[in-house]
């Protein structure tokens, strides 16, 4: 049976673009029902318009804490039915009860080789450390700001001529290349969360996820 995904974005939503083609191209058994952004102009809900997807629009500032907004924002995802949920560039950190309610079933994407680089500005960070490579990580969401288990990763060499904006474009590239891919394995139900770690086809997988061969 296909899975129903619902995708919450604050931006551009390339990766909501991403996912939503490898699902009209067959290479995912799921279909994207609803995006939900907390900004207005955020060019993910003409994406969705354009692929006549609900999109829905939750303002945080109509909230006067995170656990109400983040109230509003699952009563609108639960009404979607989702079987999974994946955060597409949604610059908001979400309360605990909001995370347990959908554990399990929750995606993000990170731009950096978690657990190094956790929160903002990875890019740069990676510079100003001059790190020999860099990468991006598809991770099941859990309390942890950017802590949860990691599924997948992938990782590209920092060049002699980088700057944030150079490593900012590799890395789209490669959050393409990864965030269909791990909806596709969850959406096959060859991916899932236990006590004991990831499971990719009941192999458990390295703390560092499964890493894509660049």
């Amino acid at each position: 049976m296909s899975k129903r995904i619902v995708a919450l974005i604050s931006g551009s939503g390339s990766n909501l673009q991403a996912i939503m083609d490898q699902c009209s191209q067959g290479n995912i058994n799921g279909k994207v029902v609803g995006v939900i952004s907390n900004r207005d102009d955020a060019f993910g809900l003409k994406r969705a318009e354009m692929a006549g997807i609900p999109g829905y629009f939750i303002s945080h500032r109509d909230y006067t804490s995170r656990e109400s907004f983040d109230q509003a924002l699952m009563r609108q995802i639960d009404a979607c039915e989702p079987d999974l949920v994946v955060l597409a560039g949604f610059m908001r950190i979400l309360s605990p009860e909001f995370v347990r309610h959908y554990a399990g079933r929750l995606f993000n994407i990170h731009p950096s080789l978690l657990p190094r680089y956790k929160g903002l500005n990875t890019h740069q960070r990676v510079l100003e450390a001059g790190d020999p490579e860099h990468g991006c990580t598809v991770h099941f969401v859990t309390e942890e700001l950017d802590g949860g288990p990691l599924v997948i990763q992938a990782r590209t060499a920092v060049l002699t001529s980088d700057d944030s904006a150079s490593l900012q474009g590799r890395m789209h590239t490669l959050e393409h290349q990864i965030y269909p891919l791990a909806v596709s394995w969850f959406c096959a139900e060859r991916l899932k969360l236990t006590e004991e770690g990831v499971l990719l086809d009941d192999t458990l997988l390295p703390a560092a996820g499964f890493q894509l061969e660049s």
